[in-house]
């Protein structure tokens, strides 16, 4: 066995929001000085549970695949944050990863497979019957996780 030390990226799970872009940022410096890889994440969930949320990408380009959609989704979501931040073009080592799937359940397992050292993610905050209803990503990843968790808003 050799002295060095496993890779254990800082994952941070997307979906292509603000409060994503605002935990997309705080991963990055995290990352940094942890000297760590940063792992983006993004599961592609069931279409029934947000209808319309890959529509933009599948009317542009006609794609016929919801994957196809998110792919695009998540490399036009980082090349934006990249030019609007040069933060993530220093950033030694990034990985993207597309998943299917429910969120928090892929968001854990991922985390567990590639032995993420943290998880970075944002939230939309919901609160009352909306909370109640829909439930909270974030909210259960806190309670699931087995490594830290860094809630993030943005201040939009």
């Amino acid at each position: 066995m050799t002295g060095k030390k496993a890779v254990q990226p800082v994952l941070v799970p997307v979906d292509f929001s603000p409060h994503s872009e605002a935990a997309l940022l705080c991963a990055i410096d995290l990352a940094k000085c942890l000297e760590q890889p940063l792992l983006v994440l993004h599961v592609v969930h069931d279409p029934g549970s947000m209808p319309g949320y890959y529509a933009k990408a599948l009317t542009k380009k006609r794609l016929h695949r919801i994957e196809d959609a998110a792919a695009e989704m998540l490399q036009e979501f980082l090349h934006t944050v990249g030019k609007r931040h040069d933060e993530l073009k220093k950033l030694d080592r990034v990985e993207s990863l597309l998943v299917k799937g429910l969120p928090s359940h892929r968001i854990l397992e991922v985390a567990e497979q590639r032995s993420a050292s943290m998880i970075v993610l944002g939230s939309r905050g919901l609160t009352g019957m909306q909370h109640l209803l829909i439930g909270s990503v974030a909210e259960r990843i806190v309670h699931l996780a087995k490594v830290p968790v860094t809630v993030v808003k943005s201040t939009d």
